[in-house]
């Protein structure tokens, strides 16, 4: 679909399923998430190919493979939820434990950011994470995200109440 430097954003493919199901497994990776490690391959399997019909120009999730370009290996994936009014969306990321701390999550995130506000014309993309995800919300700050609020033991997960962070970016605001 569009690339960086070194990734390539692009639709996910069902041969990505075994190393989607590999990352999502990692206790690290579903820590803050809504899934549990193990993730089982039947599941990737199913997300994968529902992923791979998915629209990314019609309201709801999409979800990004992002691969390394010189490779072709999965490190991660970037999901956007699009507003029914086409205008605004919500963004998520994840990145395989191995391909972490070397700026993947920010060039991805970057590369999807700019096709949403200069190809399609986004007014504002938002996100959130869990409190504690001090990486995750170092990333969205450093991007250009206001942090917006807080909602104080707004998710259960897991078993435990968690403060949610949320953060905005609108297009005039993006520095990219």
């Amino acid at each position: 679909m569009f690339s960086s430097e070194r990734l390539t954003v692009r639709r996910f493919r069902a041969a990505d399923a075994p190393a989607f199901a590999a990352y999502r497994s990692e206790p690290d990776v579903a820590h803050y998430q809504s899934w549990s490690a193990p993730f089982p391959d039947a599941d990737a399997r199913r997300l994968v190919a529902e992923f791979a019909t998915d629209d990314p120009r019609q309201p709801g999730w999409f979800q990004y493979a992002v691969e390394l370009r010189a490779t072709g290996e999965l490190v991660g994936d970037v999901a956007v939820g699009l507003h029914e009014n086409l205008r605004q969306a919500d963004l998520g990321f994840t990145v395989a434990p191995a391909h972490q701390r070397r700026g993947y999550a920010r060039e991805a995130v970057t590369a999807v950011l700019g096709h949403l506000f200069t190809e399609r014309g986004l007014l504002r993309v938002a996100a959130e994470c869990d409190a504690r995800n001090t990486a995750s919300a170092a990333l969205l700050a450093a991007l250009g995200f206001r942090r917006e609020g807080l909602r104080r033991e707004h998710t259960l997960l897991k078993g435990e109440w968690t403060d949610d962070l949320l953060f905005g970016l609108l297009a005039r605001e993006w520095p990219g």
